[in-house]
């Protein structure tokens, strides 16, 4: 029987690499198992990706919503003339269509990018009628997804790989599947494309130079200061300001209470009067009260 690993006291997130061919569910089971406490993961990646996992530790995941409208960043490359079921390199095959030129595919770039309306793919998370479309799709239902609006902000070509393959820098919102992506840009050339390979280099403030390869934390799976060091606080990842309160009753917003304040509208951090971060405070017509408690 495993040794039983000691619980942490300290929450917050780990920035972890994942590698490809790794769920990242199974990074997830780790760091629980790790930690000793419940964990989440902010934005999956497929397992053909490999990159940026922010991991909540603990209470941190509540803190999900706040983080929807994040910018992420991948390196991408896109195979021309096939295609897939599962819009990657990982489904069945199907071959046809040409290959075209660098030129041609910066022609279409403009089309793809902006505030759009994005098919997802059947092979994803996406619920219909109660039932995700991977688990609809591998049963050989026929099924529709509707479009839903995301963001892109930039598709930079990088250059070529293989004979058919090109690679690209794209910079998106959340909720942008990038196989999508090189579906759309494949019937935009009039050809077939897919996604064969797949790094995300940022999720907000989370970058790959700051994040921690999923292979040291395995190596390191019995040391749980060595963790704990690579937990990153809470509140050094929200991009809020601190609520300084000064009315008499200020300590009455812990039992849930309003208390009056001068500052301006807005999400705010709170912390108690220790110094330890506490959760977040809404600010509404000169109100402020607690609407996320983290300890």
């Amino acid at each position: 029987m495993a040794k039983k690993q000691p619980k942490t006291e300290k929450l917050g997130f780990v920035n972890v690499d994942k590698p490809s061919g790794v769920l990242s569910s199974a990074v997830v089971n780790k760091l629980k198992w790790l930690t000793g406490i419940p964990c989440g993961h902010m934005g999956t990646l497929d397992p053909l990706a490999s990159g940026v996992l922010p991991v909540g530790i603990g209470n941190a995941t509540r803190l999900f919503d706040y983080f929807l409208q994040k910018q992420k960043k991948y390196i991408a490359r896109f195979e021309f003339g096939v295609t897939s079921d599962t819009l990657d390199s990982t489904g069945a095959l199907v071959y046809g269509g040409r290959v075209p030129t660098a030129t041609e595919i910066e022609e279409v770039i403009p089309t793809l990018t902006g505030e759009i309306m994005q098919i997802p793919p059947k092979y994803s998370a996406k619920s219909v009628g109660g039932q995700r479309g991977y688990d609809l799709a591998r049963a050989g239902v026929d099924f529709q997804l509707s479009p839903k609006q995301v963001r892109i902000e930039s598709i930079r070509l990088l250059g070529t790989g293989t004979d058919n393959a090109f690679d690209f820098e794209i910079v998106c919102g959340g909720g942008t599947y990038i196989r999508s992506i090189a579906r759309d840009m494949g019937e935009a050339l009039g050809t077939q494309a897919l996604m064969s390979a797949l790094r995300r280099t940022q999720s907000g403030v989370f970058t790959i130079e700051k994040a921690v390869p999923f292979d040291e934390i395995v190596a390191h799976e019995g040391d749980i200061r060595w963790l704990e060091e690579r937990i990153i606080p809470t509140d050094e990842v929200l991009p809020f300001e601190p609520l300084i309160l000064t009315a008499k009753n200020k300590d009455k917003i812990f039992d849930g209470v309003s208390i009056a304040t001068d500052a301006a509208d807005g999400i705010y951090k709170y912390y108690r009067d220790d110094g330890a971060f506490y959760g977040l405070a809404t600010v509404k017509d000169g109100k402020a009260k607690l609407t996320t408690k983290l300890c």
